[in-house]
């Protein structure tokens, strides 16, 4: 048997000498929050948000258009597939912890055979090399796939609130519109039956002409408003049938319901818990490790690699005796850089300027959501005061038509002053139903920018059950 065994005592001593310099490894650096202090919200309530924010508005319509959409919406699917896509990647850079080994095989034939005396026309073999992470490069590198890959997920779950802060706002815009739409048939039949009794008046020279008119305008302004809220109907069918993963061209069936009451403010809490819980936030922030752990593995790279390679080999003339001869090696390879054009320090510079990069993101991202948290308590507050508002005027405006409908029947009143109060009641009834909207638009932007993570039904065990039943 043929052995060949190549012994390297000096190897013995590299790792030893290695080893004193991990202290120079690099440390990471701060990753706090480039902001002041931050301080309490100007305002709070009482009411403890749950992770389902939408259940607040207690409509199992809603609950049912949204928990159909998580599984059925294509956007969200395909952010999770890229969530997917970075596990893998995280696989494939882990796989550089362990060594790497493969087989050859070959076999050949050479005539005449007298020329072939001697020679070799079979092998079979096996390489493995590992390469000997002391300073922690690989690490670092596998470190860093993590983070990003956890920063996929954060980015897949701010998609699921977007999502359900989407379908909730069309779904209520919908509702809205309905109501709109019937408010101006009643209108519309209000304003007709109005026109037949001027018109009776009209012959007995109660009415002048132009009265007539000017009903007629008003009349026809109702029907514009049809026109308009019937169009808002059908595109809102449409955007929400595909934010359910549906064809626009599907019909979709509701039943008669109406804008719900908005709840008590919700609890804010603290600013640093708001930082933990939004998955944006979240997000930024893991990006930001990611960057750290690019930093150091790039300062790691500087360092000199060490690696041990072996070879296997069977060699024989013939299959019948080829497994009697064996040929072994055992290497160790060090491969320092000496020079190279400052482009591993270059590398040291970028990376060092996307973590930067990302720290400042990361800030401006959290100073964002603060924002969104106080705009929308202020839209909030003040809308429902405009609610109140315009529901008193509402009120007058409704006894000051019944006042002037009385005084144009005993003739104190012109008929102008009674279109006029009847065209602005309308329009207050419309306003009416417009605040609302917008005070329930202004709690849902509330609520999302409170909002943290909340159970999809879409799960890493529930994608590999899929994924095998696709193959069976």
């Amino acid at each position: 048997m043929l052995v060949q065994i190549a012994k390297y005592k000096s190897l013995l001593l590299i790792p030893s000498i290695f080893l004193l310099m991990v202290g120079c490894a690099p440390k990471f650096s701060n990753t706090e929050l480039p902001i002041e202090e931050p301080r309490e919200f100007s305002r709070t309530g009482t009411n403890v948000i749950e992770d389902k924010w939408w259940l607040s508005f207690q409509d199992e319509k809603l609950n049912m258009l949204i928990d159909s959409a998580m599984q059925s919406n294509l956007d969200l699917a395909a952010t999770w597939q890229q969530f997917l896509a970075a596990k893998a990647v995280v696989k494939g850079q882990a796989s550089s912890k362990w060594p790497e080994i493969n087989a050859s095989a070959q076999s050949a034939i050479n005539l005449p055979e007298p020329d072939f005396v001697g020679g070799e026309n079979t092998q079979l073999g096996f390489l493995a090399n590992y390469e000997l992470d002391l300073w922690g490069r690989i690490g670092t590198a596998v470190r860093a796939e993590k983070l990003r890959a956890e920063a996929s997920l954060f980015d897949y779950r701010a998609a699921a609130i977007s999502l359900s802060a989407e379908i909730t706002s069309t779904w209520y815009q919908l509702v809205a519109a309905k109501q709109q739409l019937k408010i101006t048939e009643n209108q519309i039949a209000t304003n007709e039956a109005i026109i037949k009794l001027i018109r009776s008046r009209f012959t007995g020279g109660q009415i002048r002409a132009v009265d007539i008119l000017r009903q007629g305008q008003l009349l026809e302004s109702t029907k514009e408003q049809q026109i308009i809220f019937s169009t808002n109907v059908q595109v809102l069918e449409n955007q929400l049938a595909v934010l359910l993963g549906k064809q626009p061209q599907d019909t979709l069936i509701f039943e008669e319901i109406t804008l719900p009451e908005v709840p008590e403010l919700p609890e804010t809490g603290l600013p640093l818990e708001l930082v933990r819980r939004r998955p944006d936030l979240q997000q930024s922030y893991a990006l930001l490790l990611a960057a750290d752990q690019d930093w150091a593995s790039a300062v790691r790279s500087k360092y000199p690699r060490i690696s041990v390679s072996a070879r296997g080999q069977l060699r024989s003339n013939s299959f019948d005796n080829l497994f009697d001869n064996w040929a072994y090696s055992l290497a160790g390879n060090i491969l320092a850089p000496l020079f190279n054009g400052g482009q591993l320090n270059a590398e040291v510079d970028r990376t060092l300027a996307i973590k930067q990069q990302r720290l400042y993101q990361y800030g401006q991202t959290t100073l964002t959501a603060f924002q969104e948290v106080e705009n929308a308590l202020v839209q909030d507050i003040m809308q429902k005061q405009r609610l109140e508002n315009i529901q008193r005027q509402l009120e007058l405006a409704e006894k000051s038509n019944k006042q002037l409908r009385v005084e144009f029947l005993n003739g104190f009143s012109p008929y102008l002053d009674v279109l006029i109060g009847l065209d602005q009641e309308q329009q207050l009834r419309r306003d009416y139903v417009s605040a609302r909207l917008q005070h329930i638009q202004f709690r849902i932007g509330l609520y999302r920018a409170l909002a943290g993570s909340f159970e999809t039904g879409r799960d890493l065990e529930n994608q590999n059950r899929n994924v095998k039943q696709l193959y069976e």
